[in-house]
């Protein structure tokens, strides 16, 4: 059985490193599914929370931990998923939210408390290319079930929203 010679801010920063799989833009860490790191008997635990439950991307992030560890020579690893408190976007943070800006999404907002999705009123979302507010829904989903499809009536380009969950 191999020693864990990694502190619990080495193993942070190693994970850190992990692209999340469909935004590669973005980490593990800066979408805030990365919760809790400990080391009990000589194996290393990992708890991270889904997006949402049936997230495709969850499998593969759970194996990237398992390489990054392997990689860095540490073979116990125990990875736990944790549903409660369930995530939510607000989790996502600001660096995190100016990436997805940049790379062509629209963050999703400050904070989840507008439900006013659920009756059918659109949000007004500022366009990642030109900034307008001048803008569309078109589809309620977009390239991945957590993201909705827009187009700038200013730019013409359209563009994803992370939804606020």
């Amino acid at each position: 059985m191999n020693s864990i010679s990694l502190s619990i801010d080495e193993i942070r920063n190693l994970l850190s490193q992990i692209p999340d799989p469909e935004i590669p833009v973005i980490t593990i860490a800066d979408l805030g599914i990365l919760r809790e790191i400990s080391i009990q008997d000589n194996t290393c635990i990992i708890s991270i929370t889904p997006t949402y439950s049936g997230c495709p991307a969850m499998k593969m992030i759970e194996d990237e931990i398992i390489k990054k560890f392997r990689e860095n020579g540490v073979e116990n690893v125990k990875i736990n998923m944790v549903y409660h408190p369930a995530w939510t976007t607000d989790w996502i943070n600001d660096e995190a939210k100016e990436k997805l800006r940049i790379y062509g999404i629209a963050p999703p907002e400050k904070s989840t408390v507008n439900k006013s999705s659920l009756m059918s009123e659109t949000k007004e979302i500022a366009c990642p290319q030109c900034r307008s507010k001048n803008t569309e829904m078109i589809s309620q989903f977009g390239s991945t079930a957590c993201k909705a499809l827009y187009r700038c009536k200013d730019c013409k380009e359209a563009f994803d929203y992370f939804k606020c969950i």
